[in-house]
């Protein structure tokens, strides 16, 4: 009996977590469409915010972007002459690299970098009672700190996984000269008989359900530490390791939808 008393409490515990972060996460979603949200004091966060993750990391973002991108590409191209494949370098450019490793790639940097810091960040201020004062002085917490953040983390990651997609495709027009012998002309033929927009658009609407959650759960599990200094550490290495099971889930999900 007192087995399934327990299986029953548990279960009932997982099932209110659930409903409680399932209500979070729509309250939060609902926000970004409403314009009161967008005041002057929350856009000037999100310029800052898009500063700190876009702005600032592009240098080394770019040079990861052009070593990662370069040797992807040789190791593929290589790989595609030893096979004999040559014809499917468009379909494996445009259907693997572009809508599936860049999104891929480009979201574990910008989590490394940018998903620990707003989870420390919301930690520390939860721990130095800085989210009561907000709340004593009537600011809205949401629109204040989580808009910014969540929006910030979307266009960054939109933007940056475009950007990284063209490194690689610029690596290719290289790479396809000096192992194939192919002109630019016909490389890029080979790119737009290769291209289908409906990949593209889920890769772009995959980058933005990956901004969306690897803020979102840094937030929340930040939100969710105690007025104890003991609670940092405990908060940020949930976050982490839900932000990244979360990435995971996103792209099986993802590549399921290709199948069906």
């Amino acid at each position: 009996m007192f087995f399934w008393e327990n299986l029953g409490r548990q279960a009932i515990q997982i099932l209110t977590a659930l409903a409680d972060n399932a209500t979070f996460v729509g309250k939060v979603f609902l926000r970004i469409f409403k314009r009161k949200t967008y005041s002057s004091a929350m856009r000037e966060v999100l310029l800052n915010q898009i500063y700190f993750t876009s702005v600032q990391i592009l240098p080394i973002f770019l040079l990861v972007s052009v070593t990662f991108g370069s040797l992807i590409i040789g190791i593929v191209f290589t790989l595609l002459k030893e096979f004999g494949l040559t014809e499917f370098i468009g379909h494996v450019l445009m259907g693997l690299i572009v809508t599936e490793l860049s999104p891929f790639l480009t979201v574990l940097l910008i989590t490394l970098r940018s998903s620990a810091a707003i989870n420390t960040e919301m930690a520390v201020m939860k721990v130095n009672k800085e989210i009561k004062t907000l709340e004593t002085f009537r600011i809205d917490v949401i629109d204040y700190l989580l808009m910014p953040r969540i929006i910030n983390g979307i266009i960054s990651i939109v933007l940056l996984s475009s950007l990284f997609s063209i490194v690689l495709l610029v690596s290719g027009i290289i790479f396809s000269w000096l192992i194939f012998g192919m002109s630019a002309d016909v490389y890029t033929n080979l790119l737009l008989n290769s291209t289908n927009f409906s990949d593209i658009l889920i890769a772009l609407l995959k980058c933005a359900v990956y901004g969306f959650f690897i803020t979102l759960i840094p937030i929340r599990y930040g939100l969710r530490a105690s007025h104890e200094l003991t609670s940092i550490p405990i908060a940020v290495s949930g976050g982490m390791v839900n932000v990244f099971t979360a990435i995971l889930i996103i792209e099986v999900l993802s590549l399921l939808t290709k199948l069906f």
